[in-house]
């Protein structure tokens, strides 16, 4: 082969690699275009968390990391509370650390858009948002869905057969459920303290003077449910889909039944706080939520897809043949902080 040759196929070669480092720029629109190079300004930006167990937090920052070079992504994740009150701390502390506030309550997000704490930001891929759920979003774009899950009935196969297996949520009253059941708390838990107000709503605060007398066992995070089948203290459980079937994909003995009176949907918004440190690189992040690699991340860890065009993964039911249940934003905004007194009166913790 000629010098002219080489030279040739070496100068072909370095343009493919020149290509390959940013595989997706010259795809992109122009405003992604234009928020990408302003968030790469800012390097790295931190993310308040609670959507996501911290594997799943994980990948979805590895993704973003891949998507858009140049820009680190930091999580700090933690339950809905736990980020609440972490985030008022900093901003009693004057100090500025979280580019992207997620939180499984929504509750938390009409309060901090009433103090003015919140950015209004309308994410250019709201479009690509499954219809059903965007009837969630803030209607003055102060924050947006960007992840959907469902609560419902987990059990360890091994000590439960699905015969036996509680087939809806008064069934986990039953008294031979007496010690094996296993719950979160709604002090901690967006997921619980909307299971909780859901639950009031349907069968009366009754249903938790009854669950109380199976003595359930009770953790702080909705995923503590899955510890505790995983370590046979408990048999049964209302406990996250997602969470349990990651877990019995790593082999773990676990089931999930879809309750006959509904399982609870659970959206989770994100918004950028108003006094974020990287702001643009908030935004970035919010339209990395509502896009295809993000939900293919979160299919895989099975959490709902927030947008279009994405099959849910193995041994997960697609949701529009799941029976759906969820309070309104009004009555869990009013109704959480009530049930939170209410259920440490009467479980004692």
């Amino acid at each position: 082969m000629s010098r002219n040759m080489i030279r040739f196929f070496l100068a072909l070669l370095g343009a493919a690699l020149s290509l390959a480092a940013v595989p997706l720029r010259a795809q992109m629109p122009a405003w992604e275009q234009q928020l990408y190079e302003a968030a790469k300004k800012e390097k790295q930006f931190t993310v308040y968390t609670a959507h996501y167990n911290t594997e799943e937090a994980a990948s979805l920052c590895t993704a973003f990391e891949k998507k858009y070079a140049g820009i680190k992504c930091n999580f700090v994740r933690t339950t809905a509370q736990v980020a609440l009150q972490r985030f008022q701390q900093d901003l009693q502390a004057n100090v500025a650390v979280a580019s992207v506030f997620s939180s499984t309550d929504v509750s938390h997000y009409p309060d901090l858009k009433k103090k003015g704490l919140l950015l209004q930001y309308r994410p250019n891929n709201l479009g690509k948002m499954v219809d059903s759920l965007k009837q969630y979003n803030d209607a003055e774009n102060y924050y947006s869905v960007t992840a959907a899950a469902l609560m419902l009935i987990t059990y360890n196969n091994s000590l439960v057969s699905e015969k036996d297996a509680p087939k809806n949520w008064p069934d986990l009253l039953d008294p031979k459920w007496k010690g094996k059941v296993s719950i979160g708390h709604p002090a901690f838990s967006g997921y619980v303290g909307t299971w909780v107000v859901q639950m009031r709503k349907l069968y009366g605060w009754d249903y938790f003077e009854k669950l109380e007398k199976n003595q359930p066992q009770i953790g702080r995070s909705v995923n503590d449910t899955v510890t505790m089948l995983n370590a046979k203290e408990r048999w049964v459980a209302a406990g996250p889909e997602a969470t349990t079937l990651l877990s019995r994909d790593k082999g773990n003995p676990l089931s999930v039944i879809y309750p006959t009176d509904g399982a609870l949907l659970m959206v989770s918004p994100s918004a950028v706080p108003k006094n974020a440190p990287s702001p643009n690189a908030g935004k970035l992040f919010i339209e990395f939520l509502l896009d295809k690699e993000a939900a293919e991340t979160q299919v895989k860890s099975h959490s709902l897809s927030v947008i279009k065009g994405i099959k849910p993964a193995v041994g997960a039911k697609p949701l529009e043949e799941v029976k759906i249940i969820r309070p309104t934003e009004d009555e869990i905004t009013k109704g959480i902080p009530e049930v939170k007194e209410k259920f440490r009166d009467t479980f004692g913790v």
